[in-house]
């Protein structure tokens, strides 16, 4: 006879009576997710922006071409999550942008989340459906949730011209508000010769240009991402930055004194990531860096939250994960390089930066 289970309240337990209210926040997060997702695709805050006044749902539904009865609702939990302003008038309500939809959610914006929004509600919120079973097998789920093999793991992110832009921008528009803290957390200024390893828009090249006005950067990506690249993100203007088309882990690596990697590791397995750096480290000037540009985990992986949720969506999206500095700093040393330091930068994204010694 199995043992009878003692389900008497332990030590710790919450009151009976006491309200989940944090369980039930989390089991509801997908609703602000979608709402968010939702009121961007319609071009909601582009509609309020262009108006330059306080709108009234009627006219937002007009102006979107969605229904008086849905643009209502949507209006209202906008205005609940602090997106909109809602203005009451008599019986009359109006609506208008907050400064942070303004700033970030207007497409717009120099510094948009748009195509954020955009590739988390058409990619990344469909391999989250596959949760369980990436937990389950330990892999990404490209295969179910869109129909393609993920044995190359870029040629299923590229799995068509329009999905590929739609990555470009959200790895653009990111940069856009994280990649002044990233490329200035240490002091780059003795690097001229800056190798952009899958730098895919350039968004990080320009930031590279910015800072340090004496360094010149080539962007190292698949033809078609330096192809596009060229078409939407790149201009002729930007002549401190060029393109060398290529497979990072087959072809040869342009010469540079200090290559970067953002966002790049954390796509692979450990040993993909050492056979990597140690390409880089040969093709490495004598006294030259690397830079990684990645979401660190705290050192006893307790936190931060938000990259503990990013390592999960690395399960279902890639082959990788989020590392601690301690992590990152074994991959580096284990192909060679060594002083590695690593900077928190505030921001979503941290550097570690690893050196080659003169001698080698």
């Amino acid at each position: 006879m199995a043992a009878r289970q003692d389900l008497s309240p332990t030590e710790g337990d919450p009151p009976a009576d006491e309200f989940p209210t944090k369980i039930l926040e989390y089991l509801h997060g997908f609703y602000i997710s979608k709402t968010v997702f939702t009121a961007c695709e319609l071009g909601v805050f582009d509609v309020l922006l262009a108006a330059e006044r306080p709108m009234s749902a009627e006219e937002i539904s007009q102006a979107v071409g969605a229904s008086l009865d849905g643009t209502q609702r949507l209006l209202a939990a906008c205005g609940g999550l602090q997106l909109l302003n809602v203005h009451q008038d008599g019986e009359q309500v109006f609506y208008s942008n907050t400064n942070q939809a303004r700033v970030y959610l207007t497409s717009s914006s120099p510094r948009s989340l748009y195509h954020c929004t955009q590739y988390s509600s058409k990619t990344i919120y469909r391999c989250w459906n596959y949760l369980t079973d990436a937990v389950r097998e330990g892999r990404n789920q490209y295969e179910k949730a869109f129909g393609v093999s993920s044995k190359d793991l870029f040629q299923a992110i590229y799995s068509s011209d329009e999905e590929m832009v739609r990555f470009m921008q959200m790895m653009n528009y990111i940069w856009n508000i994280c990649g002044k803290a990233v490329v200035t957390a240490f002091d780059l200024s003795p690097f001229k010769d800056i190798c952009d390893l899958g730098g895919c828009t350039g968004a990080l090249a320009k930031h590279f240009t910015s800072a340090y006005p004496e360094c010149n950067v080539t962007i190292f990506d698949l033809p078609k991402v330096a192809c596009t690249a060229r078409q939407h993100f790149v201009n002729e203007a930007d002549q401190r930055i060029r393109f060398h088309e290529g497979d990072f882990f087959k072809d040869p690596l342009p010469a540079a004194d200090l290559y970067m990697l953002a966002r790049i590791l954390h796509d692979w397995t450990d040993e993909r990531c050492i056979e990597l750096l140690s390409r880089i480290y040969k093709a490495c000037k004598p006294g030259g860096s690397v830079l990684l540009v990645e979401a660190l985990l705290n050192e006893d992986g307790s936190g931060p939250l938000t990259v503990q949720l990013y390592s999960l969506n690395m399960l279902v999206q890639a082959e990788g994960r989020e590392r601690t500095a301690a992590q990152y700093t074994t991959l580096l040393a284990g192909a060679g390089f060594t002083n590695i330091q690593h900077r928190l930068t505030g921001r979503l994204y941290d550097v570690v930066l690893g050196h080659k010694d003169e001698a080698k």
